[in-house]
């Protein structure tokens, strides 16, 4: 089972070199986080298709082209990332079409995931199936974008199929904005023994500040 680089080099290098290849990542996040900026590094290390459900393709270029170069692999430049826009009332079947069409070793972004868990629950865990089949045929990674309070039972189903979950938790207070990432899933190897504090500006780092009660 080969390992593909998150993008991330922090995370990279907690996991040993990145993420087992044949994986379905879920990042869960609230709303209102800097989310995005992971899904974007976690596109960056290798040729990605990037399926949007809610925002315009446009929009995701944009912020795309505004975030500079990856860390993951060493290469000085970006893969080819292609975007997409998906059928907004049923966009299970234009997921399914590009997962098995996906290059060797690339990467699957679905942003976000809501609109597919809609779906009824048998056909949303056959799409979950098929997809994790696919991306497995292809030796890439699928990168699902899960927005907390998302929908009901099928984000149970969501969750237990996802062979990584990454947990964004962002605490706003009155001095400061706080993420920590923490890993409680990780099929094929280690999940993070404690939270990871993260820097989420225009870009993904760690975050070294001290914690103050």
């Amino acid at each position: 089972m080969e390992t593909l680089p998150t993008g991330i080099s922090v995370l990279d290098r907690e996991f040993g070199g990145g993420l087992p290849s044949g994986s379905v990542v879920v990042l869960k996040a609230d709303p209102a986080s800097q989310s995005e900026l992971i899904v974007d590094r976690f596109s960056r290390p290798r040729a990605c298709r990037y399926l949007t459900t809610v925002r315009s393709a446009d929009a995701v270029k944009a912020i795309l082209t505004l975030g500079g170069e990856s860390e993951g692999d060493g290469s000085g430049g970006d893969a080819e990332t292609v975007v997409e826009e998906t059928d907004r009332e049923d966009p299970i079947d234009d997921v399914l079409a590009t997962a098995s069409d996906l290059p060797e070793g690339a990467t699957l972004v679905v942003d976000s995931v809501e609109p597919l868990e809609a779906a009824d629950r048998s056909r949303y865990g056959s799409f979950l199936t098929e997809l994790r089949r696919h991306v497995d045929d292809a030796g890439g990674i699928a990168v699902v974008h899960a927005f907390k309070g998302g929908n009901g039972q099928n984000r149970v189903v969501t969750e237990q199929v996802a062979d990584v979950i990454f947990d964004l938790r962002t605490t706003v207070t009155g001095t400061e904005i706080v993420n920590r990432l923490i890993v409680p899933k990780f099929r094929g190897g280690a999940a993070l023994e404690e939270p990871l504090k993260l820097k989420l500006t225009d870009t993904v780092s760690v975050d070294t500040s001290r914690d103050i009660a």
